[in-house]
């Protein structure tokens, strides 16, 4: 059954489609509502003079939520910034371990404070920011904020935590109720909103004689290839054949099949870079708009381009591949359940030999898949900026807009080959039942 077919005879799956672009269309309507005491047209003005900076880097995060100073200017960063120290914590303290090990009332209670956490880092963030806010000056000299003061603050500090408790509800509506992961379309959509806009920008460019057609034809296709290079690493697989043996249970024979094992050589998928991007974004932004000089030096360090950003960036996307794929793969209990069914690999012995053999063999991949990600997370930036161009999309934003929209189209098939396996039992149930 091809996709469009599929659509046509499951209406349970178009009507989460239906929902997940709803949704996703409130999020972007939010994005052009601004948050009150703010002149629009002067901070529009000073983000024009930061592009390239952290400003421009945090904007294309909250899809150009920030540059508006819109009611979803912290985007939903804050909450994934709870949700990294949720699982920092949850492997040193023994309460939220156990938590973790509880199913689905465990990882509730997980959710609940990971949204605690989540409206305490917007609280310092929002206030962060509205104070920085106010010595925030346009080119003419026009000031940002309209009447500076704590009254301002506050009232800045509540919108900026209620607009991202919104985001965080709807990417959880979104994946209850809708297709894919709700926090990652909500960042995909952030991020494909600013691409016509790049787009225009570079025409705009070979017009003004700026650019050469031959300059715009060699980012594209360099763009192109990247794009190909992240298609094939994000399907490509290391394959441990699996041999089970034949059981005989009662009177039937099962097993002796040869399979594999798959292992994806990016586990992680596109979770390591946007860990990483909101852990550093985090201090680049209170730095950015608190003028002290010790916070000035962290957020010229941490700017997109330098040594430093570009180190930790990395150093932070190669700790949360291995970390998330150790939560979410576990060797042992896969080597447990191959003994169970009769499964062992030609060569391993069963049992602890055939989960220290997957580990080493994941260990392994798992730095080729960090590796991949490192290159293709800083290189096409570095790139970008060596040849000027007029907007902020390098090798993150494509990796996460291809990641998440290959997860979205895996989850389709996922529905649509569900609904044919339970067409065929039904129909081989009605077969027996007339035979």
């Amino acid at each position: 059954m091809s996709g469009i077919e599929g659509l046509a005879k499951l209406p349970e799956l178009r009507k989460r489609i239906l929902i997940s672009i709803l949704l996703l269309a409130v999020y972007r309507i939010g994005v052009f509502v601004p948050a009150p005491g703010i002149d629009v047209q002067a901070l529009s003005s000073f983000f024009k003079m930061a592009q390239g900076t952290i400003f421009g880097f945090f904007n294309l995060f909250s899809g150009g939520a920030l540059e508006r100073f819109s009611i979803f200017s912290l985007g939903i960063m804050p909450y994934i910034s709870a949700s990294i120290i949720l699982q920092l914590l949850t492997v040193v303290v023994p309460h939220l371990e156990q938590l973790s090990k509880e199913g689905d009332l465990g990882r509730k209670k997980i959710t609940q404070y990971t949204r605690y956490g989540t409206i305490l880092l917007c609280m310092v963030q929002g206030y962060g920011i509205s104070v920085g806010l106010e010595s925030i000056h346009a080119p003419g000299g026009a000031s940002a904020v309209m009447h500076p003061g704590l009254a301002f603050r506050l009232m800045t500090t509540i919108t900026l935590a209620t607009g991202t408790a919104f985001i965080m509800w709807l990417g959880e509506q979104i994946s209850e109720r809708g297709i894919g992961n709700g926090i990652s379309l909500i960042i995909f959509a952030g991020i494909a909103a600013r691409i016509p806009a790049g787009f225009m920008n570079s025409i705009q460019f070979v017009k003004s004689g700026e650019w050469s057609v031959i300059k715009l034809l060699i980012i594209v296709g360099f763009m192109v290839v990247v794009i190909g290079c992240i298609i094939f690493m994000e399907t490509a697989q290391r394959r441990i054949p699996v041999q089970y043996a034949k059981r005989i249970v009662g009177r039937k024979m099962y097993g002796g099949q040869a399979t594999h094992l798959p292992l994806k050589i990016n586990t992680s998928g596109v979770i390591p870079p946007i860990f990483a991007s909101s852990l550093i974004m985090f201090p680049a932004t209170i730095a950015t708009f608190i003028t002290i000089p010790l916070l000035a030096n962290l957020k010229d360090f941490l700017s997109p381009g330098s040594m430093i950003y570009n180190l930790s960036y990395v150093g932070f996307i190669v700790f949360f591949a291995f970390f998330y794929t150790a939560i979410v793969f576990k060797p042992h209990e896969i080597a447990e359940n191959m003994k169970k069914w009769g499964g062992f690999i030609p060569g391993i012995r069963p049992g602890q030999n055939t989960a220290d053999y997957i580990d080493h063999v994941l260990g392994r991949i798992t730095f080729g898949g960090a590796c991949y990600l490192s290159v293709v997370c800083v290189l096409p930036t570095i790139l970008s900026q060596q040849a000027n161009v007029p907007f902020y999309f390098g090798g993150t934003s494509l990796l996460i807009l291809i990641g998440v929209a290959l997860d979205t189209v895996q989850q389709i098939e996922s529905h649509l080959l569900m609904r044919n396996y339970e067409g065929f039992i039904k129909d081989t149930r009605l077969k027996g039942r007339r035979g």
